[in-house]
């Protein structure tokens, strides 16, 4: 089975802070916050949504086809998807923009500050998925994974239009994906619909639609449970 998977393709540089945030906080100054924490470990990390799920059907032996925008900065991360797996002939290079990253810095007591800068990921969605299915023998399904929300609606309609079965996982941009009109645009027609408990009640208060009307519009839904596993529903056969 031949999967492209599309979303974010991102480093991520990931820091620990020895002491407390709140202790560097001043309570009548919050709303002239100039800080700068001396971390004591800084950890990269190869990572990003599409990244992520493509190394993983990678190494179990699928040769998924990896599709997003990153930058000259690359090279390095492509190769070591390619030893693992991933075919990454359907990744864009930007030449004005830097591969997605995550910045975060984390506090004794758990808490986290991070930044995440889209860069060449802006340019997902000027990426066709057919002419690269047709390129490469045809593709059996494409998981739109979360990345840019525009380009998520693209690929979605481009799949839609074009017959290609399609898994929706929108996960943590259901946050920034505001309209109903997008939601349902990203939900309707999935053969599969991925997400936990939470996402699953989202996806249920944006799109207006209730869980036996999604399940009417994708053929299965697959919410985790966290230790509980995962609920597995499949739309009914109409007889």
């Amino acid at each position: 089975m031949r999967i492209a998977v599309t979303g974010s393709i991102a480093t991520d540089h990931l820091m620990t802070f020895p002491g407390r945030f709140t202790d560097q906080l001043i309570a009548d100054k919050l709303d002239r916050v100039s800080l700068s924490f001396l971390v004591d470990e800084l950890a990269i990390r190869r990572g990003g949504v599409a990244a992520n799920i493509a190394f993983g059907l990678g190494v179990l032996g699928l040769r998924p086809l990896l599709i997003g925008a990153v930058g000259t900065d690359f090279e390095d991360y492509r190769h070591w998807l390619e030893e693992h797996g991933v075919s990454t002939a359907g990744v864009r290079e930007s030449m004005l923009r830097h591969t997605a990253r995550f910045v975060c810095t984390t506090d004794a007591d758990g808490n986290q500050i991070g930044s995440f800068y889209a860069g060449a990921m802006a340019e997902d969605a000027e990426i066709r998925i057919v002419p690269l299915a047709e390129s490469h023998g045809g593709i059996d399904l494409v998981l739109i994974g979360a990345g840019d929300p525009g380009a998520m609606v693209t690929h979605t309609a481009e799949c839609r239009d074009a017959g290609l079965p399609f898994a929706a996982d929108p996960s943590q941009q259901l946050a920034r994906i505001l309209g109903d009109e997008q939601v349902r645009a990203l939900v309707d027609g999935a053969e599969y619909l991925f997400g936990n408990e939470y996402e699953e009640a989202l996806i249920e208060r944006k799109s207006g639609w209730a869980s036996a009307e999604i399940l009417a519009r994708v053929r299965v839904r697959i919410t985790t449970l966290g230790p509980g596993g995962a609920r597995n529903r499949r739309r009914r056969a109409v007889h």
